[in-house]
């Protein structure tokens, strides 16, 4: 119900309670109460509408670096059109580092992102070189920010556990 709807409606009660009380003089208002209670417990359900909702707006969660993470995708995760899952994960890094991104999974043909912070796609790993369908990505960042890292089933493979790992590698000194 959109907000012109709902001022119709508290107008409409209000015009009802004036012509009740010009009609029934003070036995009115008990009649026009639960009226006035039903409007408010509409309001109530869809401020609690609006607070669930608020509550599921997109929050990656912070990886932590060289350390893995074991985790899962599950059907509330974000949907990614194609009848899988996907899981977002946040990192800063520094222009010119050089990291490794490990995806391993069990359970689902993995696929690792590395996006922007405004989305767009800089590298993505199907299958890792080892014929699994596990993910490995090796990339060098061109610019320091904050990045995402999406893991995600292939196709419809569904969801299920998988461990995430971010490494920064460094040169071999001579």
């Amino acid at each position: 119900m959109t907000f012109k709807n709902i001022n119709f409606v508290i107008f409409f009660y209000f015009l009802v309670a004036i012509v009740n009380i010009l009609l029934w003089g003070k036995n009115a208002i008990t009649l026009a109460a639960p009226l006035v209670n039903e409007q408010s417990n509409f309001l109530k359900a869809e401020e609690e509408t609006l607070q669930t909702a608020q509550s599921k707006i997109y929050n990656p969660i912070p990886i932590p670096e060289n350390q893995p993470i074991n985790d899962q995708l599950t059907a509330d995760d974000i949907p990614t059109g194609e009848g899988g899952f996907a899981r977002d994960y946040y990192i800063f890094l520094q222009k010119g580092d050089q990291i490794a991104i490990d995806l391993i999974s069990d359970e689902f043909d993995s696929i690792v992102v590395l996006m922007s912070e405004d989305g767009t796609t800089i590298a993505e790993n199907d299958d890792a070189p080892d014929s699994s369908t596990n993910s490995l990505l090796f990339t060098r960042i061109a610019e320091t920010g904050k990045y995402i890292i999406r893991v995600r089933a292939f196709g419809q493979t569904g969801n299920g556990n998988f461990q995430l790992k971010v490494t920064r590698l460094q040169p071999i000194k001579p």
